[in-house]
């Protein structure tokens, strides 16, 4: 199983940009999806999940500016980032709890990370 996030890079502050995140391999079933973040100097943060049922939940700096959402006939989620701030300069990483092959016990995946840079 491996997480391919894409999408990072450079954007104004105020502006859009979206990243994505597929899984791909041998998935019996997702239970939950994920975004984070690790800053330079600073702990890595959860920025939005969304469960197998659809429900998300996102850290409160980035509510209201900040959508993920999911295509589960590819196994692909989404973080759309709208209004961004320098704050939010970071590499983002991409997180699943999944159960691979058959079916058996959940595992965490992570994927590589993409960085995003949040400058004029």
């Amino acid at each position: 199983v491996q997480l391919q996030a894409s999408g990072g890079g450079l954007v104004q502050p105020g502006g859009s940009l979206r990243l994505s995140c597929a899984a791909s391999g041998s998935i019996f079933s997702i239970n939950v999806m994920a975004w984070y973040r690790q800053a330079p100097g600073k702990q890595r943060e959860l920025v939005a999940s969304i469960t197998s049922g659809g429900r998300t939940n996102y850290a409160d700096s980035v509510k209201g500016r900040f959508t993920m959402s999911r295509d589960t006939a590819k196994n692909t989620v989404y973080l759309q980032m709208d209004s961004p701030t320098p704050e939010d300069t970071a590499v983002y990483y991409c997180h699943a709890v999944l159960r691979a092959g058959t079916g058996g016990e959940w595992r965490l995946y992570w994927g590589q990370g993409t960085q995003v840079t949040v400058s004029s």
